[in-house]
């Protein structure tokens, strides 16, 4: 330490600047007229601009791209105000031109970057800054491999495995939010029981790879007739699925209903053991809705829903059925 302090002010300015150009980021220093007096070794590699062509010339000459900017701003409040900045990331994700490598450059994927500007008081001299630059692609790779990662098992987590739907769990958690918003804002809330007809007749006898097959055909057109992003159509559980109709009457519901029940028979999916003429695929559906001046309880609902699907199958199934939540 103190053989630093015995070495004349020119060498220990050149000691700095060494020091700058062997570091592992991009470092670029500015006078006080925001004119380059050093740009580094990581900035030349990344930018593909040598010291001839930078050194001594005007910043914003040389990056135009940044004129106006957050970069800009922080230059100012570091020259004039003596105030470091710290960029955030998330809203300048790569502010300067550098790139990676040479393929890189010609496909424009620039480094992410970190950004940090200082003062830099110099003794004898304007005050200048120095603007540090960090490669975050690594950081912001695995961030993005994260959040990727998160989704996927959010999706896992509310998707049935077999059929992609939603499963009970967001059938659950959905039918709360709705039921809840339902109450609050005086509408509507139909719910729809969906079973199809004779399943297990038709697993034993096709067996579980054609009953599999099924199911996924059924849940798939089903879920194809909505059109609300509020409407939620979930497996239910085994056979059976739920539909969740926000401000829905039950008029509207049951014409829903109807047109899912004609829908199913329209896959023609051949069932022999099915007891129903056609000798197809059917769907029974339990219709309850909880009107506008007669909020129920969600429990109460469900269970409308439930035993309405009960009558709409002891009728004959192939049908639909409606209840009055109580």
């Amino acid at each position: 330490m103190t053989a630093m302090h015995t070495l004349p002010a020119s060498d220990r300015l050149n000691l700095l600047q060494s020091i700058l150009c062997a570091v592992n980021i991009g470092a670029v220093v500015l006078d006080g007229e925001r004119r380059i007096v050093l740009w580094n070794e990581w900035m030349i590699r990344h930018s593909g601009l040598t010291n001839d062509k930078v050194i001594g010339s005007d910043f914003f000459t040389t990056c135009p791209g940044l004129r106006g900017g957050r970069v800009d701003a922080a230059i100012q409040q570091a020259l004039y105000n003596n105030f470091p900045s710290l960029l955030s990331q998330t809203l300048n994700k790569a502010p300067f031109a550098l790139y990676s490598n040479a393929l890189a450059a010609a496909r424009h994927e620039r480094i992410q970057q970190a950004v940090e500007v200082t003062p830099i008081a110099i003794e004898g001299a304007p005050r200048h800054c120095l603007i540090q630059i960090n490669d975050v692609s690594i950081a912001v790779a695995r961030e993005k491999l994260l959040r990727e990662q998160t989704m996927v098992l959010r999706s896992q987590t509310f998707s049935d495995g077999l059929t992609g739907i939603a499963n009970r769990r967001h059938f659950d958690v959905a039918m709360e939010k709705e039921h809840r918003r339902a109450k609050r804002g005086g509408t509507p809330l139909s719910l729809l029981m969906i079973d199809i007809d004779h399943f297990k007749a038709y697993n034993d006898h096709y067996g579980h790879q054609k009953g599999d097959q099924c199911l996924i055909q059924v849940a798939a057109a089903l879920a194809g007739m909505l059109k609300r992003p509020c409407d939620l159509m979930a497996r239910y559980g085994g056979e059976e699925f739920a539909m969740i109709l926000p401000e829905t009457d039950v008029e509207q519901a049951t014409m829903m209903a109807e047109t899912i029940r004609a829908r199913a028979q329209e896959l023609g999916i051949v069932h022999e053991r099915s007891g129903i003429d056609t000798h197809q695929v059917t769907v029974s559906i339990g219709i309850a809705t909880q009107k506008v001046d007669a909020p129920v309880e969600m429990e109460a609902l469900i269970g409308a829903a439930d035993r309405a699907l009960y009558q709409a199958k002891r009728a004959g199934r192939n049908r639909i059925a409606a209840l009055v939540p109580a």
